[in-house]
């Protein structure tokens, strides 16, 4: 094994696995990639976090996920404090390789994700806990690209590969 070869080795070895870091950016799980925009907390780290995915589903509508190291236990009530409005929403399992899909209040929560300012949230169990910060700044963006791929397809049938229409008009001026 030549010293680059060598050298590239170790630094795969040594780099940091990659985590879910503070800020809004693509989902780095496993099969997610461009479909999912991905906002966790400030203080996140590898083993402790929580996240808030917006995500094109299989059936093309998008839908908001929770992911979060708080586990089993990551299903139930949130509350929620979004620029200054207080909600709480229900997480359910869900097939997603998140911990929970939000099943209430989706329209309402998407809208503010994407124009709002900051969100803070918290298990409706941990009273005692402080709420966790995320801030929308950079949302608006990675939720749009996320969501682009839930747009309307256009079937076959629909595309017209003529026009079919023919102008009436002379192009020109008249004498």
């Amino acid at each position: 094994m030549g010293p680059y070869r060598a050298a590239a080795v170790s630094l795969l070895f040594c780099a940091p696995v990659v985590a879910q870091g503070p800020g809004w950016s693509f989902s780095p799980l496993m099969g997610e990639g461009d479909r999912a925009a991905m906002g966790c907390d400030r203080d996140s780290t590898r083993d402790d976090f929580i996240c808030i995915v917006v995500r094109c589903e299989d059936d093309f509508s998008p839908g908001i996920h929770l992911f979060s190291s708080r586990k089993p236990d990551a299903l139930g009530t949130w509350a929620l404090t979004l620029d200054r409005e207080d909600r709480s929403v229900d997480v359910v399992a869900d097939a997603a390789p998140y911990s929970g899909r939000v099943a209430t209040d989706t329209e309402w929560l998407l809208d503010r994700l994407q124009q709002g300012s900051y969100i803070y949230l918290r298990h409706s169990a941990d009273e005692t806990a402080a709420f966790r910060f995320i801030t929308l700044a950079g949302s608006f963006a990675a939720i749009h690209e996320a969501l682009y791929w839930c747009a309307p397809r256009v079937t076959p049938t629909e595309q017209n590969a003529e026009t079919g229409v023919e102008s009436n008009n002379e192009l020109g001026e008249k004498p």
